[in-house]
């Protein structure tokens, strides 16, 4: 009987140790390898959805300060740097407002950008697209947030039916994917040309007419140009997927979203 309080203490401090050490290895799993990332938004629809989550992988473009939590890496710079590919879906700390943004990357370093009448014109010339019939879906709250999708259909009553235009493009190198429209005549449906500066890189969702992205410069208040020490990661595949405000509305899951590839 004299051994038990003891026994206790060395039972609750190994409780502790372990504990302590499991912490340790997800953190250095987080840092180094893969960063888990809720989609919050509808700028991504319909590659991304809201209650998409996944895996950013964190060693495609190399390490900055912003692959620590907090931005706490002690990193100049980036070590083992690799450049984005023009189309990859990148998660990114916002510049100026210290929060993880996921967009597509679309103007590599060099590149001049414009939007002419909704279209997308690099270098010059037009992106070519393709029409990709209707992306459609429920006009009714959607995650934790409750956001209410836009539609090209409006007005659409609550539990409708909301239509989004839906049309592919081809980016120079051959990535393709969907991108939708909403609104004919947008705010952003006809810019400027932007020159992607050496070192930065622009990016837009692909929910043409829901996404505050490169379109907007930073001057403003929008996201402008991304420098590269501000990249985290790449999302490659949505490990997980529910429509509802909580994961334990398990009759919200969308199954066949499970490891599906982000392309």
């Amino acid at each position: 009987m004299a051994t038990a309080a003891p026994e206790k203490k060395d039972g609750i401090w190994e409780t502790v140790k372990t504990i302590f050490w499991a912490l340790v290895i997800a953190g250095i799993f987080r840092t180094l390898f893969f960063q888990p990332f809720w989609i919050p938004s509808g700028s991504m629809k319909d590659t991304l959805l809201i209650g998409d989550f996944l895996f950013v992988n964190k060693m495609a473009y190399g390490y900055s300060a912003h692959s620590c939590p907090f931005s706490l890496c002690p990193i100049s710079g980036r070590l083992l740097e690799r450049a984005p590919e023009r189309g990859d879906v990148a998660v990114f700390r916002h510049p100026t407002r210290d929060v993880d943004f996921i967009k597509r990357v679309i103007g590599l370093p060099g590149d001049t950008i414009q939007m002419r009448g909704g279209r997308l014109w690099m270098n010059g010339e037009a992106v070519p697209v393709t029409p990709a019939g209707e992306f459609i879906e429920t006009k009714d709250q959607q995650g934790p947030q409750g956001l209410i999708p836009r539609c090209i259909n409006d007005p659409v009553a609550q539990g409708g039916e909301c239509i989004k235009e839906r049309m592919t493009e081809t980016l120079p190198g051959g990535n393709s994917h969907d991108v939708l429209n909403i609104l004919d005549g947008w705010v952003a449906d006809d810019t400027p040309t932007f020159t992607v500066p050496e070192g930065q890189y622009f990016f837009m969702g692909d929910n043409r007419d829901n996404s505050e992205d490169s379109r907007f410069p930073a001057e403003i208040g929008g996201l402008g140009f991304v420098p590269a020490e501000f990249l985290i990661g790449r999302a490659d595949r949505i490990m997980f997927s529910s429509a509802g405000s909580s994961l334990l509305y398990f009759w919200t899951w969308r199954a066949d979203r499970f490891l599906k590839a982000v392309n």
